[in-house]
């Protein structure tokens, strides 16, 4: 397996290009380390150095073939550390958690600036994201208190008839690139309060993220006598995570990723009978009827399309007008974009930075070229920035059919497709034709319309909103969505019985015999 990008902090900010790149580490050219450069010594901070290996299970390393790398994880280290896992009670294993809590809060604005400096995203939400797992350990924290199952009547005299949770086992858990800290933190945090031990590959372009993370997660583990390899880490590739989606070692897999490679991991795991739980795709809507409050609509559609550059699975990619609305909203919003202040990650006044790939840019013009050839209108954006950087403009698109292909497409940009309704029904029907059903939200001051929007002929999604955007989800909730988003749920509610498995059990304290349904056997 090859190190962390794979192996290092070859991380390497061109400040005349404003932009951000990751190289490989060269000794002939060490002072384009940024560790060595004063205005990146925190980087020492989260405990990176100019060679960083990329594979955690106790120990650190990040060499050998995928396969025999894995193995060595799989078959004694993570069996090991369950062992020792398992047996501790768990508001013990919350006890962990917390100290994993208070630990990412002593670095949360280090971390915070890393993730913002690998992934591209605008220092203030690199900084969220870190807070969003801290919030969720402190969640998991309590919950570790209450994990349980009913007791329930038994028909038969002297029987007792409950259910009994009990962890998985080893949960892998394979990130994307647009949450490397946050998704991570969701699964983690509530998988050990349940008893699990955790596998962990990043996405390949944030890998340093992951190391970071691992290693304050490490340091709480070792304080505490613990195992490492309670939460184990690998960086790599595709080869990884195919290895990890095949290994009936891992009892349970959460993928979180695009709905085509999720369909593929979904598929192997089925093969294996393994359990999965997939955080896929979003094409997710705003629908704003003639009753809507604007100052409320206006500021939602420009935070759930703009935010994180449109690489969100909850981004507004849809947004749904009533004819009476449809020119006024568009006017303001278009109003709004022009007012979205861009450039570097790190500059406080920044609210949209760069676009994470090259690749994404190819894609973001190919949209818009697509969107022109089946009807759209570019109302504004729909260019590259002139500046160096993987820089577009947000934009937005009108004119286009409910059911153009474009607009049933989920691109990873920041473009916004406007579409003109007259009647809910319609409205309602366009948000669920699409194939993924993770977030969606209707603007409205009708409660009928609103218990309408809720219930069994509303929207079809995991989320459903009234009046706020369709990003920025609360803890609390469970998150995940249905159809081709995969039908998972992460971080609140009972979430938690993903990562364990369900044994009724029946216990006769009697002396008789009884069967089930009165049945004689005699």
């Amino acid at each position: 397996m090859q190190r962390c990008l794979t192996a290092t902090i070859a991380l390497h900010r061109a400040f005349r290009q404003k932009t951000f790149t990751i190289h490989c580490k060269h000794t002939a050219a060490m002072s384009t380390l940024l560790i060595n450069q004063p205005k990146y010594a925190w980087l020492k901070e989260l405990g990176l150095a100019e060679d960083n290996n990329g594979v955690y299970h106790g120990t650190w390393g990040g060499q050998g073939e995928v396969r025999h790398s894995l193995e060595h994880i799989f078959s004694f280290k993570s069996k090991e550390a369950w062992k020792v896992w398992a047996d501790i009670p768990a508001p013990k294993r919350g006890e962990i958690v917390r100290q994993i809590g208070d630990a990412l809060r002593k670095k949360i604005d280090v971390l915070g600036r890393l993730v913002s400096l690998e992934m591209g995203k605008i220092y203030v939400e690199g900084v969220g994201e870190v807070q969003e797992y801290i919030d969720v350990c402190d969640y998991a924290v309590g919950l570790s208190r209450m994990i349980g199952g009913p007791i329930l009547p038994s028909e038969r005299p002297g029987h007792a008839l409950l259910e009994q949770w009990n962890p998985v086992g080893l949960v892998g858990i394979i990130t994307a690139f647009n949450f490397p800290v946050a998704v991570y933190g969701w699964n983690n945090a509530l998988a050990l309060i349940c008893g699990n031990v955790c596998l962990w590959k990043g996405a390949p372009s944030t890998p340093l993220t992951s190391v970071a993370v691992t290693k304050i997660v490490a340091e709480v583990l070792e304080h505490n006598s613990l195992p490492g390899a309670i939460c184990s880490m690998t960086c790599g590739g595709a080869d990884v995570g195919t290895a990890m989606a095949k290994d009936e070692r891992v009892n349970l897999l959460s993928f979180t990723g695009s709905t085509q490679v999720g369909k593929s991991v979904g598929m192997m795991v089925q093969e294996r009978f393994g359990r999965q739980l997939l955080e896929l795709g979003g094409n997710n809507a705003i629908i704003v009827f003639e009753d809507a409050d604007l100052n409320l609509v206006v500021p939602s559609a420009v935070f759930a399309s703009v935010g994180t550059a449109g690489q969100r699975c909850t981004t507004t990619r849809r947004l749904i007008l009533h004819e009476s609305v449809h020119d006024t909203v568009v006017e303001r919003i278009a109003k709004a974009y022009k007012q979205v202040r861009i450039g570097d990650p790190w500059d406080a006044t920044t609210m949209y930075g760069p676009l994470h790939t090259k690749q994404a840019v190819e894609q973001y013009l190919a949209a818009v070229e697509k969107a022109k050839e089946q009807g759209g209108t570019v109302v504004c954006g729909g260019k590259v920035i002139d500046r160096p950087g993987n820089y577009v403009e947000p934009t937005i698109i009108t004119g286009l059919a409910h059911d153009a292909p474009i607009v049933h497409t989920e691109t990873f940009v920041p473009i916004l497709y406007v579409l003109k309704f007259k009647e809910e029904e319609e409205a309602f029907g366009w948000n669920n034709e699409v194939k993924q059903g993770l977030s969606s939200s209707i603007f409205t001051k009708d409660m009928g319309r609103v218990f309408r929007w809720l219930g069994p002929k509303g929207s079809d999604c995991g989320i459903v909103n009234v009046n706020i955007p369709t990003s920025g989800a609360e803890i609390g909730g469970a998150f995940g969505g249905e159809k081709h988003t995969g039908g998972g749920r992460e971080s609140g509610s009972d979430s938690w019985k993903q990562y364990m498995r369900r044994s009724t059990c029946t216990i006769n304290y009697s002396k008789e015999l009884p069967l089930a349904q009165g049945i004689k056997f005699e």
